[in-house]
């Protein structure tokens, strides 16, 4: 019998590498081979020599090797919406914004989508996820517009269905007209789960549960989507905690905080994570801890709406699985995950001081700990054999890191660092700085046109 071909392999060598595995092992100078869409071997020095099937080989002298990025929270469609409500807290900037988005359509959401991957995936997010909870009656196929700018683009996606029933008149924050009924919400998000999920290893789709927030969803739409992702078997998500506001609007509605209202609904557990989770008690932390409920850290985010600075370092402290979020780019114009490794250690050393959060606690935020979060250390996060092969390729030789010498530091101290490759599963979706997988030039047309649009129809609708 024939022997079976040689699996094709890339080599890529002469770099460091910061594998984020357990004990974070890092090479000066080291290798990562990728056979088919796992990794194979991870090492200092040269690859082995004489590898059968090597079909590429980088000589990646001056770079760093990392995991690739990991997003945890985001709002695709609100990249038609940048640079609006530029000086609100969250309530008012809501209340500003819900009229506009509650005339997104699919076209829309298509355009927002590819330009908020396309931001990401070249700066050297592999694994990316979404939180979409506007679905304006009439509207198309808002989620499958996401799901199909993910699938094009290359990126690893899981996307949540997200919902909203309570309008203003229950006393949400949402207009009426922007929400949907308790039924029509969970009926829906059931489709979705039974449509698009693919629970499998190296899986490129994972559909997630996502009523938006206590202030816009019905305790009994909390209740039913947890009911409903454990008997489907996926995972949770909402925001939690994120403002002082949302915290008085919960005791006065609920007779308690949000952490207490969230576990009273069911939705503390190590299959939830939270989006913000900046106004948190020890208890709160401990809750999550005893749990294992992750949180998706926003710094830009809270920043842009004066929202206050998480504990971060406390939570890591108890053992909260914590990973980054780039957050709807109407409160994070930048787009970008990247930069929320240098912005994450800066505004926990502004509140804790120097020894708040050092550089390699803030690359695992954005890499292994949002694995953690997503449910998917096991497949990705690190660099290590039998890991998916999603990795970036930072160059740290030019003007702007040349002269930092600890190539971590100048990652996430430095200027955003060019990506002179992405992976996603041993496939490249960035080379040299722009994507392979997609026009770019032509993404930012669309999404202009499209912003353009929503802007006309929000204007006339009045």
């Amino acid at each position: 019998m024939a022997e079976p071909p040689a699996p094709a392999r890339t080599v890529i060598e002469n770099c460091a590498v910061a594998t984020v595995d357990a004990t974070g092992t890092e090479h000066a100078s080291g290798h990562v081979v990728v056979s088919g869409h796992l990794i194979e071997s991870v090492g200092p020095g040269p690859a082995p020599a004489h590898l059968a099937g090597v079909t590429r080989r980088v000589d990646a002298t001056g770079h760093l090797a990392t995991p690739g990025l990991v997003n945890t929270h985001h709002h695709f469609y609100q990249w038609l919406t940048r640079g609006l409500a530029r000086d609100s807290n969250l309530f008012d900037w809501l209340v500003a914004l819900y009229p506009t988005w509650a005339r997104i359509d699919e076209a829309m959401v298509y355009a927002a989508a590819r330009g908020s991957l396309a931001m990401m995936v070249r700066g050297g997010v592999t694994t990316a996820m979404d939180h979409h909870y506007v679905f304006p009656r009439g509207a198309g196929d808002l989620l499958g517009a996401e799901i199909r700018a993910a699938r094009e683009i290359g990126v690893r996606f899981s996307p949540t269905r997200g919902s909203m029933d309570r309008g203003e008149s229950a006393g949400g924050l949402p207009p009426d007209f922007a929400v949907e009924t308790t039924e029509a919400a969970l009926l829906a998000t059931e489709e979705a789960i039974d449509t698009h999920h693919d629970p499998s290893f190296a899986s490129m789709l994972r559909i997630g549960v996502a009523p938006c927030s206590p202030f816009s969803v019905s305790t009994e739409l909390l209740r039913e989507s947890a009911a409903l992702a454990r008997r489907k078997g996926v995972r949770l998500h909402t925001h939690g905690s994120e403002t002082v506001e949302e915290e008085n609007f919960c005791k006065e509605l609920f007779g308690m905080g949000p952490t207490d209202y969230f576990e009273s609904t069911g939705w503390l557990g190590d299959d939830v994570w939270m989006a913000h989770c900046v106004h948190m008690s020890d208890a709160d932390i401990d809750a999550f801890a005893r749990t294992g409920t992750g949180v998706a850290h926003c710094p830009s985010s809270n920043a842009r709406l004066g929202a206050g600075t998480a504990r971060v370092p406390a939570l890591l402290s108890a053992g909260v699985p914590v990973g980054l979020g780039v957050d709807g780019t109407a409160s994070n114009e930048s787009g970008e995950l990247h930069t929320e490794l240098r912005n994450a250690l800066l505004v926990h050393r502004l509140a804790g001081g120097p020894g708040a959060l050092d550089v390699r606690q803030a690359l695992r935020l954005g890499t292994y700990g949002g694995a953690q979060v997503l449910g998917r250390a096991a497949e990705t996060g690190s660099l290590e054999a039998g890991k998916l092969a999603d990795l970036v390729l930072w160059k740290l030789d030019g003007l702007g890191h040349s002269t930092i010498a600890d190539p971590v530091a100048a990652l996430v101290l430095g200027a955003p660092a060019p990506v002179t490759l992405s992976l996603v599963g041993g496939r490249p979706v960035v080379e040299n700085g722009r994507l392979v997988t997609a026009d770019e030039d032509a993404i930012a047309r669309e999404a202009r046109a499209e912003a353009r649009r929503l802007a006309r129809i929000a204007a006339d609708a009045g």
